[in-house]
């Protein structure tokens, strides 16, 4: 196989890093880090019409909606970019979204939606963090049909831009017992058909999409913050009434976008980890002791080595994932398998790159005018996003026990 990026995908990495290039590392401060900062009431605006005047929001639609037409891969190089400044935009949440609408939504919805979406005039997010955020999203919300709608009740915790996003996507879980609502599904986009690692077995429960507009009457935000510093929405959802056609109730979507949101937090958690490792090779670089820059001494060289070497693993893992996502490659695994190993390595890695770089920067990494304590505290964040390595671990076992490669 040739994991060599073509020209499009290149492409889409170079505009990244020219719309990025002025953007500073240090973000909105988190309370809990700055004295006297203030949690920052919505996302960099201008940096997010910058990102659609560069054609970068639509990366992941077809040309019909304004879009390049391009894959899992060349987002995430798009998010590679974009964590190493931190920088404060919806941007996997919405491009993941509208890409699931695509797949996967009616013809209505996709002529609406998408069009705006690529030009940055609509912003999408999704809750997947379920009640707590140690459980699966789509068991936090259930679903009904009540005539030509459903009705929705249940909790999702820490979504991200809910509160200045125009629509927030909500898995919603139907118990199999439930009929299969009598709506057809407009499946003319791409991918279709679902690939058989993503569809849902007969007689099992399954998950429905539900797109949510921001001010349903139905609908209970409770203020939250991240370790970021940024604003995040406990949903209440009580109740709420949603039509038919803004429900996408097709097999496979929920999971889809699911491995594709966990693949681009990886993608982001590689690209920290990339920015943190140049910063500490310049500081110890240049910072002397005993008249010797201490990048020189050996104690320093094998931990700043080792953490290369996490970077190493969390890249190829990435693009094996995202690779998977966007080809529907089958093997002997399914896609989740790799993501499973790529979430592995980001989350244990991410961790260990930040707290290499704070103990090479000694005292000058807690200084809040650096921006060091940023990217340490967006990598706890991107960690306990990914979820427990162990975690992980237990589910590819599961994978290789269902799946015996021999």
């Amino acid at each position: 196989m040739d994991f060599t990026f073509t020209e499009e995908q290149q492409a889409a990495a170079e505009a990244a890093r020219g719309v990025f290039a002025g953007v500073a590392p240090d973000g909105v401060p988190s309370p809990a880090l700055t004295r006297g900062a203030a949690v920052a009431d919505d996302f960099d605006r201008a940096l997010w019409a910058r990102l659609a005047d560069a054609d970068l929001l639509s990366l992941l639609l077809d040309a019909e909606y304004g879009g390049a037409g391009l894959d899992a891969v060349a987002l995430c190089l798009v998010l590679r970019e974009s964590a190493k400044v931190l920088a404060r935009v919806p941007l996997l949440e919405s491009c993941a979204a509208a890409a699931a609408v695509q797949a996967y939504g009616g013809r209505e919805w996709r002529a609406g939606l998408l069009s705006a979406a690529g030009r940055g005039e609509v912003v999408l997010t999704v809750a997947a963090h379920g009640r707590t955020g140690h459980d699966p999203a789509e068991l936090a919300v259930t679903a009904r049909r009540d005539g030509d709608a459903w009705i929705l009740d249940g909790v999702q915790t820490a979504v991200p831009w809910a509160h200045t996003a125009d629509y927030t996507l909500v898995p919603a879980h139907v118990p199999a017992d439930y009929p299969v609502a009598p709506v057809p599904v407009d499946h003319t986009a791409e991918p279709a058909p679902v690939p058989a690692h993503l569809s849902t077995p007969a007689g099992a429960d399954r998950t429905v999409l539900a797109l949510i507009p921001r001010g349903h009457a139905s609908v209970v935000f409770a203020e939250q913050v991240s370790t970021t510093g940024e604003r995040l929405a406990e949903l209440r959802l009580e109740s709420a009434r949603v039509a038919a056609r803004d429900v996408i109730d097709a097999d496979g979507a929920w999971e889809w976008l699911r491995l594709l949101l966990t693949t681009g937090t990886c993608a982001l958690a590689l690209g920290l980890g990339e920015n943190v490792l140049r910063m500490t090779s310049e500081y110890t670089g240049e910072r002397e002791q005993f008249g010797f820059p201490v990048a020189t001494f050996q104690a320093v060289a094998v931990q700043a080595a080792d953490r290369y070497i996490d970077l190493r693993a969390m890249e190829v893992t990435l693009w094996q994932a995202a690779w998977r996502i966007a080809s529907g490659t089958r093997g002997a695994l399914p896609a989740s398998g790799d993501v499973a190993v790529a979430k592995i390595w980001a989350a244990e890695g991410v961790r260990r790159i930040v707290q290499t770089a704070q103990h090479l920067h000694g005292g000058f990494g807690a200084d809040v005018d650096y921006p060091l304590h940023r990217y340490h505290a967006w990598a706890k964040h991107l960690e306990l996003s990914l979820g427990p390595a162990a975690a992980h671990e237990e589910a590819l076992g599961d994978l290789l026990a269902a799946h015996p490669l021999g």
